[in-house]
């Protein structure tokens, strides 16, 4: 049973959600908040689309493993403000386009390659389409080696590291590429140290001239005008990541700070790629921490492995009259 104190309090309070109801879809309101906002910027797109491609060539064949992604900028402002999705590039679309392309591509290709053709497909097939923004992420299928011989079909997985590669092509024929790499981790269990900062009353880690340098390294280099073989400037770029971060075989280099060794990747990555007119670095510590076990002494040798928490270095480099690419 209602007592007559709680119809009241109810009575009372349907009366002020309708209210409400009728203030949030006053027309005069509604117009109102419609002159005093605007839609600044929207794009649409499809992610995570997985592709497999194979090119046979003879009895050899090659194979890639792709995450496509897509991001379209398109004069689409009704969809957002008056709820019409006329001439709307579906995201469903998106997708089946990401597979066609593939198949058009019947020379081997890079993922650089691959993205600027679907990034052109979508400018030039749908008018409305402003600029297509395409990312590529290989995952890192090798060819085997069975008994010294590469095998003709047979592929491993044989690292951490993805090759990235990320397009964009507006309806002028503006294409801008940017190539790079995440997860590569690397270590090395010498010739590494950290000292010589601030200490202070928060400070517990000591200064050390030895210990373990480890991280899993995402990088990404914008190019400036014409590339001639994308694989052998992402080669390239490695290949100088690798030489700065070990240094010589028999006896390495010596790393002062994770900051001093990526600006040293970076300057031979110029070096070795001329097309590279900026790149970014994020390199978060992966720690190896020493310890000693129970009734013995820590002798570099065993240590506790952990990345959390982690310490996190990043930096953009460019060439002396080059804008960053990306922001911090």
């Amino acid at each position: 049973m209602w007592t007559p104190c709680y119809y009241r309090k109810f009575v009372a309070f349907s009366k002020s959600l309708s209210s409400r109801r009728h203030r949030v879809q006053s027309p005069a309101l509604l117009h109102l908040a419609e002159m005093s906002v605007k839609l600044a910027a929207h794009q649409h797109g499809k992610g995570r689309v997985r592709l497999g491609r194979v090119w046979r060539e003879g009895k050899t064949h090659y194979m890639v493993e792709w995450t496509v992604f897509c991001m379209l900028e398109s004069d689409m402002a009704h969809a957002f403000i008056e709820g019409s999705n006329a001439d709307m590039t579906a995201t469903d679309t998106q997708k089946n386009t990401v597979y066609f392309v593939a198949k058009q591509c019947s020379q081997r290709c890079t993922p650089e390659e691959y993205a600027i053709a679907l990034a052109k497909h979508y400018v030039k097939t749908y008018p409305k389409v402003s600029k297509a923004k395409i990312r590529v992420e290989e995952q890192p299928w090798k060819r085997i080696d069975v008994d010294g011989t590469p095998h003709q079909h047979g592929f491993a997985m044989t690292g951490t590291e993805v090759r990235t590669a990320d397009v964009c092509v507006d309806d002028k024929d503006k294409i801008e590429v940017t190539t790079g790499v995440k997860n590569f981790r690397v270590l090395k269990t010498t010739q590494s140290g950290y000292e010589g900062f601030l200490h202070d009353k928060y400070t517990l880690l000591p200064d050390s001239r030895d210990r373990i340098l480890a991280t899993a390294i995402t990088s990404n280099w914008k190019y400036i005008g014409h590339v001639e073989d994308y694989n052998k400037a992402y080669e390239g770029a490695k290949a100088a990541i690798i030489n700065k971060f070990y240094g010589p075989p028999t006896k390495g280099v010596y790393s002062p700070s994770v900051q001093y060794t990526l600006y040293q990747m970076a300057l031979e990555m110029f070096a070795k790629v001329p097309e590279m007119e900026s790149v970014f670095f994020n390199l978060p510590n992966l720690h190896f921490l020493p310890l000693s076990p129970v009734t013995s002494k820590f002798e570099n040798d065993i240590y506790v492995a952990t990345s959390e928490p982690h310490g996190d270095i990043e930096a953009v480099v460019t060439r002396k009259d080059a804008m960053p690419h990306a922001k911090l």
